[in-house]
């Protein structure tokens, strides 16, 4: 197994949200990479530029982050040749590792744009760098800066940042020195191409905590009616903890509930609200034991949204 340390640059519209192509809000123009092996040592690695087929001109902000210019980026390659080139240098047996979520969100997206989305099936686990690091160095997930990680563990700055191939470097760099029971335990799952039949559904288990990744739904009335989804099960034994308070939204995309297993005490349920490209709706529902002093922040919670809901209706009335 490789583990694939990647990095990307992008673009976007430089006239402005009004302009910007839906499909397309970041288009790649850089891809950099460093391939790891079994032992985390670097053995190789993979970097292009991009040929920019839908902002030709480059963002003020694009320009001043990585220093290249619209003439240079017209040498690369186009992006359906960048990708084909990319995969094949991975290898089949690989594990994408990037700092934080956004890079493999945008692979795929501009995957999908140009029709080649199915050489990488997904939903997609990889090792987010950044959580890792928050983890293990400072036992919070935090959105550190890559430059933050460097600094924090003192790793020599060879070269700049935000060129994807020497932030693919440093991300390796900071990799190698997570503790090995996080980075086996802690992976992440990247749901832009989200299950989509309920036998395609995902129940992940890590240590503290467990994770559920719905099939889609039309509303998200249909998605709060699914008994799979509003089910707490006990992480430790799977049996089904009594709801004390059930699901209630704080927001159009959050829920949460307390529940009780009676061996192993008090569990918080909290869902987030997704949205499919399609306009469907799909969970993601995290189950995780809690103490007292958690619990009545969810009561408290509870009491709070009943209040505003309360005075709304006042104030219509």
């Amino acid at each position: 197994m490789n583990y694939i340390v990647f990095d990307l640059e992008w673009n976007q519209c430089p006239y402005g949200k009004e302009r910007e192509n839906d499909k397309l809000p970041f288009e790649i123009i850089e891809i950099g990479a460093i391939k790891l092996n079994e032992q985390f040592e670097a053995v190789e690695s993979f970097q292009c530029l991009v040929q920019p087929m839908v902002y030709k001109k480059l963002h003020y902000r694009t320009q001043d982050i990585i220093g290249l210019s619209m003439k240079e980026l017209e040498t690369g390659i186009p992006f359906y040749r960048a990708i084909r080139e990319f995969l094949k240098w991975c290898g089949e047996d690989r594990v994408f590792c990037t700092w934080g979520s956004m890079d493999l969100l945008e692979l795929q997206r501009n995957m999908k744009y140009y029709g080649v989305l199915n050489h990488l099936p997904g939903p997609v686990r990889y090792l987010d760098v950044q959580k890792l690091f928050g983890l293990c160095f400072e036992d919070v997930h935090l959105h550190r800066s890559l430059e933050y990680g460097v600094d924090f563990l003192q790793i020599e700055k060879q070269e700049g940042f935000h060129r994807a191939l020497a932030d693919a470097h440093y991300t390796a760099q900071i990799l190698k020195r997570i503790d090995p029971h996080i980075r086996e335990v802690y992976y992440s799952v990247d749901t832009y191409q989200n299950p989509k039949k309920r036998e395609d559904e995902l129940e992940l288990s890590f240590e503290t905590y467990d994770k559920y990744i719905s099939r889609e739904f039309s509303t998200k009335e249909e998605a709060m009616h699914d008994r799979e989804v509003i089910s707490t099960r006990c992480i430790y034994c799977g049996r089904r903890a009594r709801k004390k308070v059930r699901w209630f939204s704080i927001n159009a995309k959050q829920y949460y509930c307390l529940a009780n297993c009676p061996e192993h005490g008090l569990i918080k349920g909290k869902i987030r609200m997704k949205k499919s490209e399609d306009g469907n709706f799909y969970v993601v529902k995290t189950i995780k034991p809690i103490d007292e002093e958690q619990a009545q922040m969810i009561r408290e919670k509870k009491t709070m949204v009943k209040k505003r809901r309360k005075a709304s209706r006042a104030k219509e009335a």
